[in-house]
């Protein structure tokens, strides 16, 4: 499958429904058929919190490593498997009303634009795309076609992240000015490339695990399952993992469109793997929440952050272990990574939070402290929104803004300690050699 196949531009008629066809009896009786494309790792959870809602039904699931598949074939008896996404629409297209990516962050694009040709919701784990061209070929499909979609990013719908979100909107800090975002994990690899070759094993497709992606041997431990997040070539490092997460409410509260710089101070780039540890500075353009411009830190790997004047929490307590500090003119806001409330801090003091104008306004319901029940709601409001009943928060038209804001970080650290400037409106940067990275050669396969 050729790179123009995926991203070609696909004329759409003007009479294109929200919902599938299978939904046009009463709302009593509408199902959503559901096919779920990467059903291991995080695909297993999204499966099982799709499914949770009442009126889905699971017909088709779809993945490269057959233990995987027969997995979610045991909780899901009735549905069809397949190892190819492909293979799957050819047979299907016709019983499926709705489409849920959760494969490796290479294969996310191919397989949604694929699934939105064929008039598909989709939902996509984050981040929404490994390029640039592939997440603006996204947002442009799916508003063409008048999609419903949703981002991957189920904290967006968590009460701690609404009520960070009202409180800055609210001027609780007045402008902000900086933002500090940071994470310990490490999905990075210093190490030299690996060589040889290691038999596949015989539940993996490992043409298929490879997609539109350059062909190379199978080493155990490198590519599948996990480590792929460190690689260039299939993930997007710490930064399109967790940043995705950490970025998201700061992003959304403060109503930021793509930076207008970006630098990243980290090692050089191997070819193979993204450095262990980065620090991501942006500049973005003002809105009605911040200051003329805004400066948005970004640190991770061990030991991130590093001690900062702004990150001094009241009381020499340490920072939570992964989060993000608002820095307004008239104090700071604290919200952790996750599970934690919100914390205002005004003169180097804590200052007690009255969320009562929310409540009173409907804007905020209880705080809740189950995740389960918290995940579920970010999937439930995609089942809803295409059974005509809901409103995705995270579509692809924010969530390409937001994805391409972590992308740019990333092709950054292809030019460690040098200041990249982009230009949005012609999607290219003033540097034109960074301009290699914003798409990638598509491999038939």
């Amino acid at each position: 499958m050729k790179r123009r196949d995926f991203l070609k531009n696909t004329a759409v008629a003007s009479s294109v429904s929200l919902l599938p066809a299978s939904m046009w009896s009463s709302s009593q009786e509408m199902v959503l058929r559901t096919a779920h494309i990467g059903v291991g790792g995080m695909g297993a959870e999204d499966l099982k919190s799709i499914s949770s809602h009442e009126k889905v039904k699971v017909v088709a699931l779809c993945d490269v490593d057959s233990n995987n598949l027969e997995a979610a074939r045991q909780l899901h008896p009735d549905a069809r498997g397949f190892a190819d996404y492909r293979m799957m629409f050819s047979q299907m297209a016709d019983e499926i009303d709705a489409v849920i990516v959760s494969t490796p962050d290479h294969s996310h694009a191919p397989a949604s634009m694929l699934a939105m040709q064929l008039n598909k919701p989709v939902y996509c784990q984050k981040p929404l795309a490994h390029h640039v061209s592939e997440v603006r070929a996204m947002k442009k499909l799916a508003d063409e076609k008048n999609l419903i979609t949703q981002m991957g990013i189920q904290v967006h719908s968590f009460y701690d992240y609404k009520l960070a979100t009202l409180l800055i909107q609210s001027g609780i800090i007045g402008k902000v000015s900086t933002v500090h975002a940071w994470s310990p994990k490490n999905w990075g690899y210093d190490g030299p490339k690996p060589t040889g070759s290691d038999p596949v094993p015989s539940n993996l497709d490992w043409n298929l695990w490879l997609g539109t992606s350059a062909d190379r041997p199978y080493k155990a431990e490198v590519y599948h399952p996990m480590n792929w997040r460190k690689l260039v070539d299939f993930g997007c490092g710490t930064l399109g993992d967790m940043g995705v997460h950490i970025f998201d409410t700061p992003y959304n509260a403060l109503e930021l469109d793509v930076p207008f710089t970006v630098k990243n101070k980290c090692r050089k780039p191997n070819g193979f793997g993204y450095p262990e540890k980065n620090t991501v500075t942006y500049e973005f353009p003002g809105t009605p929440y911040t200051a003329e411009t805004l400066k948005w830190v970004w640190y991770d790997g061990k030991g991130a952050p590093p001690g900062h004047k702004d990150l001094r929490l009241p009381n020499k307590e340490k920072l939570p272990l992964q989060g993000a500090m608002f820095i307004g003119e008239k104090g700071r806001l604290l919200l952790p990574h996750f599970m934690e409330l919100p914390r205002h801090i005004v003169d180097g003091k804590y200052v007690e939070i009255d969320v009562s104008p929310f409540v009173s306004s409907g804007e905020l319901g209880e705080p809740v402290r189950d995740y389960a029940l918290e995940g579920n709601k970010h999937y439930h409001q995609f089942v809803d929104a295409c059974l005509g009943t809901d409103t995705c928060t995270a579509p692809f038209s924010y969530a390409a803004r937001l994805t391409e804001t972590i992308l740019l970080g990333v092709i950054a650290g292809r030019f460690p300690n040098k200041k990249l400037h982009w230009d949005s409106e012609n999607a290219s940067f003033r540097e034109t050699k960074a301009n290699e990275f914003l798409s990638g050669n598509y491999r038939d396969f």
